[in-house]
């Protein structure tokens, strides 16, 4: 049987578990409990991941800005021990070979990783499109041509956002396949590893948090399990 491992901890990754519990697919989060102090001996523990098929980055707080090269500029509620955490199994997975998706904050992990930026606080206009307020804001995007999102849901998929800050500078290696009106970066994929990223969150899209406003996000999961098959 397929297993994932979700790099986040137990108590915020419950939503991504049940959706791919939905798809036929277990998966394990850190274990780790939030802001607990990370050392050397406890990284060991996540040493042998040859027993997972895929790595899911999930949503969360703000990177440490000078995982990026940069001051800090408008991140908030960071936590740099996950933050280095979630980049080491990111080169854990990409060095076997195997599959990582990228949601939300794990896009932008993903794009840290291969050498890219972030705009640490989007624009007031892009703001009232994408940031969290009372819930998840619902917008249309626009798919690029042959991208994974348009196969998936058309040219103007209709997503959730809850977010406020966004991708700058994409990483070597990375495409982008989807943006919004404002032109904020929705989704890359890498153009060589089975690698791929989206800024909304599908498990908020699917099964019990299915919104009939937005597209089914469980399409999007199901795409990133099948690579799994191939490896």
């Amino acid at each position: 049987m397929k297993k994932i491992f979700l790099a986040g901890y137990p108590d915020t990754t419950h939503n991504y578990k049940n959706a791919f519990a939905a798809l036929g697919v277990p998966a394990d989060a850190l274990p780790l409990q939030e802001k607990e102090p990370v050392f050397e001996s406890r990284l060991s523990a996540l040493s042998d991941l040859s027993g997972y098929d895929g790595l899911v980055l999930p949503g969360g707080g703000d990177i440490v800005p000078a995982l990026f090269g940069a001051e800090n500029q408008g991140s908030r509620n960071m936590d740099e021990s996950l933050d280095r955490i979630q980049l080491y199994l990111l080169e854990s997975f990409v060095r076997a070979g195997k599959p990582v998706l990228g949601i939300c904050k794990g896009l932008q992990i993903l794009n840290v990783y291969f050498g890219g930026t972030l705009i640490q606080d989007l624009p007031p206009r892009s703001l009232s499109i994408h940031a969290y307020q009372n819930g998840d804001r619902i917008h249309t995007t626009k798919a690029a041509r042959g991208t994974f999102p348009e196969k998936l849901y058309g040219s103007t998929p209709i997503t959730n956002s809850a977010h406020h800050q966004g991708i700058h500078t994409p990483g070597d290696g990375l495409l982008v396949a989807q943006y919004s009106q404002d032109f904020v970066v929705e989704a890359m994929y890498h153009k060589s590893l089975p690698l791929l990223g989206v800024q909304w969150h599908p498990e908020r899209m699917c099964f019990a948090h299915a919104n009939p406003r937005t597209e089914d996000g469980s399409l999007l999961l199901r795409y990133f399990l099948s690579f799994l098959k191939n490896t």
